[in-house]
């Protein structure tokens, strides 16, 4: 059930969906559900959303939100965000309670991912 003023979806552009959907699930496991050929929905991923087909992307340099997704393992998931076609544009570095890396997916979207 939704908590009254919390943030409940989070929608993401994708230039190219197929290709985002299909690296993001194999690189994290996620599943989608589609709703027609523009839209699908992110299942099991921590936080509900999804994405939406697009021409933008985002990143940090133009002052987008950075979504960050936690690793137990940072340099198994790192090799398979580059082995599925994900680009890495910070390579790990430490940070005041752990480590992390930046990449960007199919579509050109900035994403970190973390760990202790």
């Amino acid at each position: 059930m939704a908590k009254h003023h919390s943030i409940n979806y989070l929608e993401l552009p994708a230039r190219d969906l197929e290709a985002t959907k299909g690296f993001f699930s194999a690189v994290f496991g996620w599943q989608f559900q589609d709703y027609g050929p523009d839209y699908s929905c992110v299942l099991d991923a921590g936080i509900d959303g999804g994405f939406f087909r697009a021409e933008a992307d985002f990143n940090t340099q133009r002052g987008c939100p950075l979504l960050v997704i936690y690793s137990a393992d940072l340099e198994v998931t790192e090799a398979s965000v580059v082995a599925k076609g994900g680009e890495i544009i910070k390579p790990v570095f430490s940070f005041p309670g752990g480590r992390r890396f930046h990449f960007t997916d199919p579509s050109g979207n900035e994403f970190a991912v973390w760990s202790e």
